[in-house]
């Protein structure tokens, strides 16, 4: 869910990448399309979301979505490295699972580069958030949902999975949106005192739709997974 771009962070994440004009038009699309029907416990976190972080869309609310948004991934490897070590001594089962593992480590640094750009762009505005209610209370947040993903997934991975794809279609929209209504703004690349990289970050306004887009390709990916993948993860949790 960002705009930056580099040559690690695309081997690691796979995000799209595409012109600024075909961003825009696939923002367009992203809000011409209804938003899912969303289960209880996604909308649950998202009326959590508005109610302590309220309901205008600003860096250090997507800077939360950024932290919650990585620990399925963590719990989905956790419980897979625990069914490899029981599944061993079936290779080609084991090794099922295995790129199971290494398509979530790629997922948690993408979504670890999202957290990191927003960190220096908050920065960047001069905002000062409290520590409270942005330090630890999205860690609050993230436990719980981590041991949710976690727990769904044991007990069906296309549960885990589907809280997942809500959580990515609800940010695809949340992006979009926040590109719209910044699409006005002109700005010119900066470099991330945080990171270690030469690479420039994106304008805000083309950073929010590279970030719309990465999580529709998140969620694209993740929803097929629901049944396609059910067979072999519903063996890998129950290892577990």
């Amino acid at each position: 869910m960002s705009g930056f771009t580099s040559t690690g962070a695309e081997a690691a994440g796979s995000p799209p990448k595409l012109a600024p004009e075909r961003l825009r038009a696939e923002q367009e699309a992203t809000l011409a399309t209804p938003r899912r029907r969303y289960g209880p416990a996604a909308r649950a976190l998202f009326v959590l979301l508005d109610v302590v972080y309220g309901k205008p869309r600003s860096l250090s609310k997507f800077k939360v979505l950024e932290v919650i948004a990585r620990v399925p991934y963590q719990a989905w490897e956790q419980v897979a490295y625990v069914a490899v070590t029981h599944r061993y001594s079936r290779p080609t089962f084991a090794r099922r699972i295995f790129d199971r593992v290494g398509e979530s480590r790629a997922q948690q640094d993408n979504e670890q580069w999202h957290l990191l750009i927003l960190e220096d762009l908050v920065e960047r505005s001069g905002k000062r958030e409290n520590f409270v209610r942005y330090r630890l209370f999205p860690q609050l947040i993230a436990l719980v949902y981590y041991h949710l993903s976690w727990a769904l997934y044991v007990i069906s991975p296309a549960w885990s999975y589907a809280l997942n794809v809500d959580f990515e279609d609800h940010a695809e929209h949340e992006y979009a949106l926040l590109s719209r209504s910044t699409r006005s703004g002109t700005g010119h690349p900066t470099r991330a005192r945080s990171l270690r990289s030469t690479a420039p970050f994106r304008p805000w306004p083309t950073s929010s739709a590279r970030s719309a887009m990465t999580s529709a390709s998140t969620r694209s990916r993740a929803w097929p997974a629901c049944r396609s993948r059910g067979s072999a993860s519903a063996h890998a949790s129950r290892s577990a």
